[in-house]
């Protein structure tokens, strides 16, 4: 049988499954294939950024993190039990304990060292205690949420082959055939769907080895715990019982895809850390390298790619699952857009323009912090250098906005400074948040002349299938704003001043609104 779906995801990680909440939320017939029959609890990320954070919000899933956050805590307060001591040096006199905040190629950031001050740092403190969500939990969470939309998760079935024939993909699986409109790869770094379709794909050659692991194991009184470089590499022990993780220079592994060994994971773990632990039993371990690459495009044809399957990098700094979720975050709107018939011709190309910069960045943060742990001397010298810059509070700002992802904006040409950024998390009348408005995946006109403006209301006329307007009360900063489902402000004007570019904003980014509307005004 042949099935007609709008969109097949391939892959059911955090990204095929935010990709599919995104289409299922604006009522797109789509299903995800997975090959696995559930959920890979190999250990990966332990921890979320604000980039995240926000996008979650903003669909309405923050009593689900909260609940995920617990169980979490609870793991590492056990850790903590267990070792007598928090992750970083004790405190010492008056000075704080060091509070962890993250880290830069293992160089350890303390949070007693923020800028209190900094406005993208205070915008984050609503959600900050949220991030700690495992990647398992959270593809929990996106998988309930897919399925309560509609989504067709499919378990078990493995993409095979598939022929773009401009108008539509036919997809072939082990277990049938199925016609889509579109194709989504998000199926990792080895993305069966990208090698298919023949992306390019360039980008720097692997120089480490590296396994994460939670084991259990004795001898572990040397190891200290938090971020440490040593004569051979890194290794972070911590924050949770079991939990390891080692890089080593001079070399990839020989194989990639059998299963990490007790013998294999004991002598990395010894030879880095200099430690003589014996392993008894591995629970989950993985291994990777800092191969970087990244396509070219991430759209070809009726084929596009997201997360992993777009770009890969080491780990370090936890910018993978984060970079993935922003994919699909910017994805799924545009995509929905144009399979709906309203998206303006080259929405969809969008796409790639402002996400390609956004990996690409990532890409060069995860060789830098690959350059300041090579054992060498040199590189050992710049490490120093660099360690002392991140003890400072302008270090250790820049470098916590850097991890959550605050720099991010897209290039949207010339206007408001909010243009191209996350919108903030603006409180509005009748106790809402900006955020509350999100959760239907439509964008949101705010008007801050709590519904007196005619003129930005007469201009909004004709969206109503794809736009909601909120009057807020008044504020001394803004006037109006305008901003697309995935949260980015696309336009915003000052109290006072006129309502230039929202006309061409909510045709550029909504499409021509419907002819009723434009006969009436």
């Amino acid at each position: 049988m042949n099935e007609q779906v709008d969109v097949v995801v391939a892959g059911a990680g955090p990204v095929g499954l935010m990709l599919a909440c995104e289409l299922g939320l604006a009522g797109i017939r789509t299903v995800v294939l997975e090959r696995r029959t559930d959920i890979d609890m190999t250990i990966k990320a332990g921890a979320v950024n604000h980039t995240t954070l926000q996008a979650l919000d903003r669909r309405g899933l923050t009593p689900q993190l909260a609940e995920a956050r617990e169980i979490m805590l609870a793991k590492m307060a056990e850790f903590r039990r267990q070792q007598a001591t928090a992750p970083g040096p004790a405190p010492t006199g008056d000075k704080p304990a060091f509070r962890f905040i993250g880290h830069f190629g293992g160089i350890q950031l303390d949070g007693n060292n923020l800028d209190p001050h900094d406005p993208d740092l205070a915008a984050q403190a609503r959600l900050a205690d949220l991030g700690m969500v495992g990647q398992q939990q959270l593809e929990a969470i996106l998988e309930a949420r897919a399925r309560e939309l509609g989504v067709d998760v499919r378990r078990g079935v493995t993409l095979e082959a598939f022929e773009d024939s401009g108008g539509g993909v036919v997809v072939t699986t082990d277990q049938g055939t199925i016609t889509a409109g579109w194709l989504a790869g998000c199926d990792g770094g080895r993305s069966t769907v990208r090698k298919l379709a023949g992306f390019d794909f360039p980008g720097t050659a692997p120089e480490i080895t590296a396994y994460q692991s939670m084991v259990e194991m004795s001898g572990t009184e040397g190891l200290r715990p938090g971020w440490h470089a040593t004569a051979t590499g890194v290794y972070a022990f911590g924050p949770m019982p079991g939990r390891i993780l080692v890089a080593e220079f001079g070399g990839t592994p020989a194989d990639r895809t059998s299963p990490v060994t007790v013998d294999e994971l004991q002598g990395a773990i010894r030879r880095v850390t200099g430690v003589e632990v014996t392993v008894h039993a591995i629970t989950t371990a993985t291994r990777f390298t800092d191969n970087a690459r990244q396509a070219t495009a991430y759209r070809k044809g009726r084929v596009l790619l997201a997360g992993d399957a777009a770009h890969v990098h080491s780990p370090f700094g936890g910018q993978g699952l984060n970079l993935g979720i922003g994919d699909a975050m910017n994805l799924g709107f545009k995509l929905a857009a144009t399979i709906r018939g309203w998206a303006p011709e080259d929405l969809l190309e969008t796409y790639t323009t402002e996400r390609h910069p956004i990996g690409a960045r990532v890409l060069d943060w995860t060789r830098a912090q690959i350059a300041i742990m090579r054992p060498d001397a040199h590189a050992r010298a710049a490490r120093a250098v660099f360690a002392d810059l991140a003890t400072t509070v302008d270090g250790t700002t820049h470098l916590a906005k850097q991890l959550s992802g605050a720099w991010q904006r897209y290039d949207l040409g010339a206007g408001h400074p909010l243009v191209g950024r996350s919108a903030p998390d603006l409180d509005l009348s009748a106790g809402t948040r900006l955020s509350d408005h999100l959760h239907g995946g439509r964008s949101v006109l705010v008007d801050f002349g709590a519904g007196a403006g005619a003129g930005l209301r007469a201009l909004a006329a004709g969206y109503d299938d794809r736009l909601d307007v909120v009057a807020a009360d008044a504020t001394g900063d803004l006037r109006g704003l305008l901003v697309r489902p995935d949260g980015i402000v696309v336009w915003a004007s000052a109290p006072g001043a006129p309502l230039d570019g929202l006309a061409e904003a909510l045709e550029r980014w909504l499409g021509v609104r419907h002819e009723a509307a434009v006969a009436a005004a």
